[in-house]
């Protein structure tokens, strides 16, 4: 069984590690308190990525963040991805490991896209079974993402919000509560954002992503190549509001910037954080 341990403390403030920052993240100083890697770059028997890989666990706190475990395919889970996942997991030492709520593929077939599931009581008994099977094997609680979605299935019997809810409590797995995509969904499928955050339950919530996207006018898309919006600036607030100290990080994948320009982002969202956990303790001292 896997050993089921609390809530990791609060992290602070992190990146998304990215080759362009290699170097300066080890040679210089800077305000990030953690890196997310994605585990699927490391995965390989050397070169490189794994000897900046070591040369950056040396100085930063690691989280490993993946995008082929293909939890919700009917696909038997990938033992040899599975076997190379817990061996970077004990080269890097990470304070956890992450996926997404989705499956990639079927028939050995990956798509390269985190596609969504139906909502579904046979879903979520699928998914319950083979995230114990995940946590057992790798003697630790994962954490899964929401992803943004752009379609919805006419078998779906409850909302997005609901069945993550109760993935995370049936499984006992934890949350990695991604902001923007919850933005970007409210707006493909017209909700309103604050239900999904109200339903979120704050003892499974361990990280939260923050990302800019594509605005096409009738929909949006999860590019991770924009700036940060306000709306969801202000998602992330309200999220602080209802949760508290959650570890937070910021992803960039496509027309990746200079660091100092995520580091800008990353003190603004130190900014809220601090500001709103302010306004929490005043209505405290006065209710």
């Amino acid at each position: 069984m896997a050993t089921q341990t609390p809530l990791q403390p609060h992290l602070g403030f992190g990146l998304g590690l990215r080759s362009e920052h290699y170097i300066d993240l080890i040679e210089n100083q800077h305000h990030v308190d953690w890196l997310e890697i994605l585990s699927e770059n490391y995965m390989v028997a050397g070169g490189k990525p794994l000897y900046y890989l070591d040369k950056i666990c040396e100085r930063y706190p690691v989280v490993m963040h993946g995008v082929s475990l293909s939890i919700g395919s009917v696909d038997p889970l990938n033992q040899n991805y599975l076997h190379d996942l817990k061996k970077l997991a004990q080269r890097v030492k990470p304070k956890w490991i992450s996926d997404h709520l989705c499956w990639t593929g079927t028939q050995g077939i990956n798509l390269h896209d985190l596609m969504p599931l139906p909502y579904t009581e046979e879903a979520l008994n699928h998914l319950v079974a083979r995230i114990t099977q995940v946590q057992d094997f790798l003697g630790q609680r994962i954490l899964l993402e929401n992803v943004s979605s752009y379609l919805t299935y006419q078998h779906s019997t409850i909302s997005e919000w609901e069945f993550l809810r109760a993935v995370s409590q049936q499984a006992d797995c934890l949350i990695l509560l991604d902001i923007n995509n919850i933005h970007v969904s409210a707006h493909n499928h017209s909700f309103d954002p604050l239900i999904y955050l109200e339903a979120m339950p704050a003892d499974r919530i361990q990280q939260i992503h923050l990302a800019g996207h594509l605005n096409k006018g009738d929909y949006s898309i999860d590019t991770h190549d924009h700036d940060i919006i306000d709306s969801v600036w202000e998602l992330y607030a309200e999220s602080v509001r209802r949760f508290g100290h959650i570890s937070t990080m910021i992803e960039r994948d496509d027309d990746i910037p200079p660091l100092a320009t995520l580091l800008t982002e990353l003190q603004k969202a130190r900014a809220i954080s601090a500001n709103v956990l302010a306004e929490n303790e005043k209505r405290k001292i006065y209710s």
